[in-house]
């Protein structure tokens, strides 16, 4: 269980997938989990990549077995961008693939568009679009019910959009109760800040290989509402795949994780 130091009573779990050839150098693959969430929810895409890439599963601060943040602890996408850094700086990685679902997509965006020198392609899967107006108006109810009941109060009632008709419910249960485990001090902190952060402007910054990931019905925004934010991204295509499951990175794992690595394999060396 790699545990990075990243200062005085803070650490960041992260895992690191490689089952390439041991007499290889493989390029890397790092991959952020969205809210709520930890790098563990990446099981169904591992297999597909780590034959081919080493790959860096990193618990966000706050989630999964990384330290709790407290509630006023004072959240920015760069402070989370510099525990990426932090981490892949002790594993001697310049260069990588990013990939982000969720909310970890928001943060991968604003990754590439500041670190256009080191991110080799970009995908996002499920991800928001770049200003969330009602996610902001929703905030205060948001916090109120975290407060109230917990977090996996808020899990379970939103779990049917984030999943879609066709998951089943033993998963359902299982995703709900994972979700339910994050500390209401770090849901407090993150929910007001990386949740409404606008990363509009970072759009047009990111220079690398983009691959954008929505479903027929996602509910984070209709196909054509995601094209327009799509487009913003100078080198990018947008995938569609069937469903109405807004995170879609664990609705259709493998489905995705294919698309992705062909995708990069389209784009190597560019």
């Amino acid at each position: 269980m790699p545990i990075f130091q990243r200062e005085p009573g803070v650490e960041l779990h992260y895992e690191v997938d490689d089952f390439t050839d041991p007499w290889t150098t493989p390029e890397t693959v790092v991959m952020l989990h969205g809210n709520a969430e930890a790098g563990l929810v990446w099981y169904g895409w591992v297999p597909h990549l780590a034959r081919q890439f080493r790959v860096i599963r990193p618990d966000m601060r706050g989630f999964g077995r990384s330290t709790v943040m407290p509630a006023d602890y004072p959240w920015t996408l760069d402070g989370l961008v510099d525990d990426v850094l932090a981490i892949l700086a002790s594993q001697g990685v310049e260069r990588f693939h990013l990939i982000g679902a969720k909310l970890g997509g928001t943060l991968a965006r604003h990754f590439a568009a500041r670190c256009p020198e080191r991110v080799l392609t970009l995908t996002v899967a499920g991800t928001p679009a770049p200003l969330r107006e009602k996610t902001t108006s929703s905030t205060p109810g948001w916090e109120r019910e975290f407060i109230d009941h917990g977090v996996i109060a808020w899990a379970r009632r939103t779990m049917a959009g984030r999943l879609g008709d066709g998951f089943p419910p033993e998963g359902a249960l299982w995703w709900t109760e994972l979700m339910g485990r994050t500390a209401v001090s770090t849901q407090l902190g993150f929910i007001g800040t990386i949740a409404v952060a606008n990363i509009t402007d970072a759009l047009p910054k990111i220079k690398c290989p983009t691959l954008v990931i929505t479903t027929e019905g996602s509910a984070l925004g209709s196909v054509e509402q995601t094209r327009a934010w799509q487009k913003m991204i100078p080198d990018s295509e947008l995938l569609v795949l069937p469903g109405n499951s807004y995170h879609v990175a664990a609705s259709a794992p493998d489905r995705c994780a294919r698309e992705t690595l062909a995708f990069i394999n389209r784009n190597r060396g560019r």
